[in-house]
């Protein structure tokens, strides 16, 4: 059942001493198992042999994306959500910020483990993320910040990549039909010319800047450079990873505190950085199991093979000991930042900058979530790579029964129209004959720069 956001903020706030998270955690957990005994048939099965009361992750089966978008309709808790009105929804670009089925939101996933998700998140999800949400930046600024932050108007400026379910596009479509809104917060899109991100950028003078974390370093470049004019209280940085040096180096170009999070579709309040550049998880709303290739658990200050989540939050489908496919580093000792929770470090999350050279020779950088094409109907999975410094080839893997010269000429389409917004017409896109290749970690790369 979903919970007042009032109750909500009171649990988010609540003491965060181990021994109190540890509770909160091992309740939560044992009342999931419950409620997806009674309403899931797919978890009903997977967990028939299990104890009556399970509070112990460990006791669990793992899962992983491709097991339950196989068992998509067993999955849901709600009966009425099935894989054809979901994926009816999903590729539809002009429901994107409408509600599923009335109730629900819709995200999906490009598949970098292999598989593309389509993931429904409830209400009581969203009041989770944005109780933590605050949490969080309360732990990001101080009161002087807070103070500027309303001084300023509250404006905020986030980049998405339009064109699909993500989490940021969904958030900017509902913003967009909100007339408050509109005037406080500002999507700018990923496939924005830097120029022009720049002009806008300096006319809307946001008091939080939430870029993905590749553009974060452009947009540094840029105000290093003396074009970009922008005071930010707080960098909000997220989705792609950065070294720990990157985000001082943003920190220093724009004067400005640098909060980082590592999250994912399946669960948008996983963790949060903190002063040492370290992850602290969200554990009392969520279980993270550092383990090995044969799911053994990793002692820390070991080095993973992948991590298991445990999102104990979205009841309507439930992520429960799923194989997530990322490589983490847990903290052994406490964190020097004060912070009790879990602390973590993530490998192999970070943002990859293509660069090219136009026909008169000035150097221009794209983020790599502006060419992704995934939300192309027909389209299973993209991987962009750059074999010149004027050349791109593109891996496409279409699905069962699509026609891929359809599918190709969408993409050529889009992705030669973005390249000359940024006076590119010159650069090359071919078509490879091979397949999406994975990285010796198991993922995906949707974009591989020139080495």
């Amino acid at each position: 059942m979903d919970r007042p956001l009032f109750w909500t903020l009171r649990e988010a706030f609540a003491s965060r001493h181990p021994e109190h998270v540890g509770q909160r955690q091992r309740a939560r957990l044992a009342d999931m198992v419950a409620h997806v005994r009674t309403h899931s048939p797919y978890f009903r099965a997977l967990y028939r042999d299990l104890p009556g009361q399970v509070e112990n992750p460990t006791l669990l089966p793992v899962t992983d994306k491709k097991k339950l978008m196989e068992r998509f309709d067993e999955w849901a808790t709600d009966r009425g959500v099935t894989i054809e009105k979901a994926r009816a929804f999903a590729e539809n670009p002009e429901m994107i910020g409408e509600r599923f089925l009335g109730k629900y939101t819709v995200a999906t996933t490009s598949g970098t483990t292999g598989t593309p998700g389509i993931f429904i998140i409830d209400d009581h999800v969203m009041s989770v993320t944005n109780a933590l949400a605050l949490r969080m930046i309360r732990d990001w600024v101080g009161a002087g910040d807070i103070v500027k932050f309303l001084v300023s108007g509250g404006r905020m400026a986030m980049t998405i990549a339009p064109g699909g379910h993500s989490a940021t596009a969904v958030a900017a479509a509902r913003l967009h039909k909100s007339s408050s809104g509109r005037k406080r917060i500002r999507a700018f899109s990923v496939h924005l010319p830097l120029p022009e991100l720049v002009r806008q950028l300096n006319e809307f003078r946001p008091a939080v800047l939430a870029p993905y974390a590749s553009i974060a370093k452009l947009l540094a470049a840029e105000q290093e450079a003396g074009r970009l004019h922008i005071n930010p209280v707080l960098v909000a940085v997220s989705a792609e990873g950065l070294p720990p040096d990157e985000y001082n180096r943003i920190a220093s170009a724009l004067k400005t505190k640098v909060g980082n999070s590592y999250a994912a579709t399946e669960c948008y309040f996983l963790s949060y950085g903190c002063e040492q550049r370290w992850l602290h998880v969200n554990s009392d709303w969520v279980i993270c199991e550092p383990v090995d290739a044969d799911y053994r658990p990793v002692p820390p200050g070991e080095q993973s093979h992948t991590v298991l989540l445990s999102n104990l939050a979205n009841r309507v489908q439930p992520v429960l000991r799923y194989d997530l496919g990322d490589s983490v580093l847990q903290r052994p000792d406490p964190c020097p930042c004060g912070n009790p929770l879990p602390a973590l470090r993530v490998q192999g999350r970070a943002a990859e900058v293509l660069t090219f050279v136009t026909e008169a020779g000035e150097r221009i950088s794209i983020p790599p979530l502006a060419f992704e094409v995934d939300h192309i109907p027909g389209t299973e999975r993209v991987q962009i790579v750059q074999t010149a410094p004027d050349s791109l080839r593109i891996r496409l893997l279409v699905a069962p029964g699509v026609d891929p010269n359809r599918v190709w000429q969408a993409a050529h389409t889009e992705i030669t129209r973005m390249l000359a917004e940024h006076h590119l017409s010159h650069v090359t896109v071919e078509r490879a004959e091979e397949s999406p290749e994975q990285s010796s970690g198991g993922k995906y790369r949707a974009v591989i720069p020139l080495r």
